[in-house]
């Protein structure tokens, strides 16, 4: 059974259960980098199981998620009470030849886009991050609840990583 949108949401923020969000997003890119450093290309871009992102494949999701992150907060803040459109990860995963991109510049892509969406938030006064869109799965997000499922979303997809690395590789 695949879980709701409340249920995703809620697994995402219990990740991030008493973490710093920004610490947390100011920490991911390196943590990335640690973890697939002096892994081979031909590891990285494997699939773990049939269906299943590859590392470097979850690295361009990452990479792809911060500009929609990024955009969804300005648009928030620039017209609050938008509509905040979700998307189909898995489509985007296909039409953006996710499997077929360079891990590490995917990585490097990502690093530039969270540093920006990170300063961009930080320039935020406390009322313009109360501002809020409403997502067309989830409902209404403030740009600081944004802001959280973006860190906890860092969380669960390092936690992926770990654990396909931490497998022993085949052939």
């Amino acid at each position: 059974m695949q879980e709701t949108a409340v249920q995703y949401r809620q697994r995402l923020l219990g990740y991030l259960a008493g973490k710093d969000p920004v610490k947390v997003q100011s920490q991911t890119a390196d943590q990335l980098a640690k973890l697939i450093c002096g892994v081979s290309r031909v590891r990285l871009t494997r699939r773990p199981a049939p269906g299943k992102w590859s590392v470097g494949e979850i690295i361009a999701h990452l990479a792809d998620d911060e500009l929609v992150g990024g955009y969804r907060m300005r648009m928030i803040l620039e017209k609050p009470g938008t509509p905040i459109q979700g998307f189909d990860q898995d489509k985007w995963a296909e039409l953006g030849n996710y499997a077929k991109r360079d891990p590490k510049a995917s990585l490097e892509f990502f690093r530039a886009a969270r540093k920006a969406n990170l300063a961009f938030y930080r320039l935020l006064n406390a009322r313009q991050r109360k501002f809020h869109g409403v997502h067309s799965e989830r409902g209404e997000e403030s740009i600081n609840l944004v802001f959280k499922l973006f860190a906890a979303h860092d969380i669960n997809h390092l936690r992926q990583i770990e654990a396909i690395l931490r497998k022993r590789p085949t052939a």
